[in-house]
């Protein structure tokens, strides 16, 4: 674990009660890959995708995607 993550305040993984950090992380999404920087737990790796970026912006490149 490094400690240049930061944490995410009040966001807490409900498995092992460790508030998240930000981490990059790889997302994919129809044979596509691209990296994401989300809140994720420092033990178990949860990855945190809020209900506003699941239907803001990864609604977008979910449509972009789909266009091609």
């Amino acid at each position: 674990m490094s400690g240049l993550s930061a944490e995410v305040p009040d966001l807490v993984c409900a498995r092992c009660d460790k508030p998240l950090e930000m981490r990059k992380v790889e997302a994919s999404y129809l044979g596509q890959t691209f990296p994401v920087e989300l809140p994720c737990c420092p033990s178990c790796g949860f990855v945190y995708v809020s209900e506003e970026l699941a239907s803001g912006r990864m609604l977008k490149v979910e449509q972009a995607l789909e266009d091609k």
